[in-house]
């Protein structure tokens, strides 16, 4: 099956916030990441707006007709407020703390059960697609399937680790196991965080019913020496069939 890329601009947003003005313009990178064949765009704005504004996501919106993907805490009421108003195609409900760098873990749906619950029917009853960010442990997994979520995603930063030692059959089994779970009782499957030229095409030949994929600081690098529109299709081809 096709696995969609959806492309994160928040390293767009951190180039133009550390010089100030609108240089680069992430609307515009949105428009023409979709433009050269991006299957969605993701976001995913803090608290701090120290990469991605909210102000952004509202101006993105406007603009994309691609599928439009919002990450976020959704303890933080401001980010639940945000993503009501905008309606995205998905929501992607990710554990971070305040201030922290960039996602390093996925819900512990057993102990969150009851509160993903409530957050989930929230967004699905405005019509809103869910996804929460889960690590590969088949109780998590069975866990999230209580909560009504409509997706998992799974968070991939221990198989790029494993997979850049050398490890990668180690690498890639836990993952594979948490998939074929997910299938099982329902849930589509979403795969992000560090996924780059060098691991996707293993991960998705071991998963080949991957619904999605979400990118960005490995992309967006890569892009500097390849250009975007060249990049994002060479991470389209590691994604074919």
């Amino acid at each position: 099956m096709s696995t969609k890329l959806s492309v994160n601009i928040n390293k767009i947003a951190t180039l133009r916030n550390s010089r100030g003005g609108n240089n680069p313009d992430v609307v515009k990178v949105a428009i023409d990441a979709q433009r050269f064949g991006a299957d969605g765009i993701t976001v995913h704005p803090r608290p701090d707006e120290r990469h991605i504004r909210y102000q952004d996501v509202r101006d993105i919106k406007k603009v994309i007709n691609t599928e439009f993907n919002i990450e976020g805490n959704c303890r933080e009421q401001k980010f639940v407020d945000l993503v009501l108003e905008n309606m995205p195609d998905q929501v992607t409900l990710v554990p971070d703390e305040l201030g922290q760098i960039t996602s390093d873990h996925g819900w512990d749906t057993l102990k969150n059960k009851e509160y993903l619950k409530e957050m989930i029917a929230v967004f699905k009853s405005a019509g809103i697609r869910v996804s929460i960010f889960v690590d590969p442990v088949i109780e998590m997994v069975e866990g999230a399937a209580r909560t009504g979520t409509d997706r998992i995603e799974l968070y991939t930063e221990g198989y790029a680790r494993q997979y850049a030692s050398g490890n990668r059959n180690s690498a890639i089994t836990p993952y594979v196991a948490a998939a074929k779970k997910a299938k099982e009782l329902g849930l589509g499957l979403n795969a992000g965080h560090d996924l780059d030229l060098n691991n996707l095409k293993f991960f998705k030949q071991n998963i080949p019913w991957l619904d999605e994929v979400s990118i960005g600081h490995a992309l967006i690098s890569d892009a500097i020496y390849l250009g975007l529109e060249n990049t994002i299709q060479i991470y389209k081809r590691q994604l074919a069939e």
